[in-house]
C-alpha cells in the first residue's frame, strides 16, 4: 500500500530528534476563528505559505528551501526580526498542517493549523496553535509571561487579518486616511 504524504511526514517526525520547544518552556497560544470559506480553499492557502507575507504584516518572507522545509523571516512586535528554518511534519489534506523550527533557527517555535467544517453554511473553523520560546532568553520569556494576553492578542489579530482577506479579498486598513483633524482635512 502506498504511503500518503501525511504518513511520510509523520514517520519522518517520529525518527527525528528535533524538538523545537521543550516541554513547558515556551509560550503557548491557541486561538480559533470561523471563516466563511470552504475548508479546501483555506487549507490550500496555508499549504502554500509563500502567500503569507501578502496577508500578515509581520511575516516578511517565506521561502521554500527543500522538501517540507521553509525559511520564514518574521518581524516581532518589538520590531526585532527573526529567521526561522522550519519543517512541515504533519500535512493531512484539508485537516491539519504542523511546522516546527529547526536547530539553526533564531527562535524555537512549533505551530499547527487545523480546519474543521463549521455548522452548515457557516464556513470553516480555523484553529491556530502556536508555541514558542521568545528570543532573548529568560528575561524576554518572563516579560511575556507578565503580559500573558499579548501573545493571545497578537495571534488573534493574525487570524482576523486572515479572515478579512479570505472573505473579502482585501485587508481593512486606515493607512492614508486623515485623522479628521481640521488641519488635515481639505477645505
Amino acid at each position: 500500500m502506498a504511503q500518503s504524504k501525511a504518513d511520510t511526514a509523520s514517520q519522518a517526525s517520529l525518527q527525528s530528534d528535533n524538538v523545537s520547544v521543550p516541554h513547558e518552556e515556551g509560550i503557548h497560544v491557541v486561538r480559533s476563528i470561523t471563516v466563511d470559506r470552504p475548508v479546501e480553499e483555506l487549507y490550500r492557502f496555508w499549504h502554500t505559505p509563500t502567500y503569507m507575507p501578502t496577508v500578515f504584516k509581520n511575516v516578511e518572507s517565506v521561502d521554500v528551501i527543500g522538501d517540507n522545509r521553509l525559511r520564514w523571516v518574521i518581524k516581532l512586535p518589538t520590531d526585532q526580526k527573526v529567521e526561522l528554518q522550519v519543517e512541515v511534519y504533519t500535512d493531512v489534506l484539508n485537516e491539519v498542517i504542523s511546522w516546527r523550527s529547526l536547530p539553526a533557527s533564531e527562535m524555537q517555535m512549533a505551530a499547527s493549523v487545523r480546519f474543521r467544517p463549521a455548522p452548515p453554511n457557516r464556513g470553516t473553523e480555523v484553529q491556530l496553535t502556536l508555541e514558542f520560546v521568545p528570543p532573548g532568553g529568560a528575561l524576554s520569556k518572563a516579560f511575556l509571561r507578565l503580559f500573558e494576553e499579548a501573545p493571545q492578542q497578537y495571534v488573534g489579530q493574525f487570524l482576523r487579518e486572515f479572515k478579512q482577506v479570505m472573505e473579502t479579498g482585501e485587508k481593512a486598513t486606515i493607512e492614508g486616511q486623515t485623522s479628521g483633524r481640521e488641519s488635515e482635512v481639505a477645505q
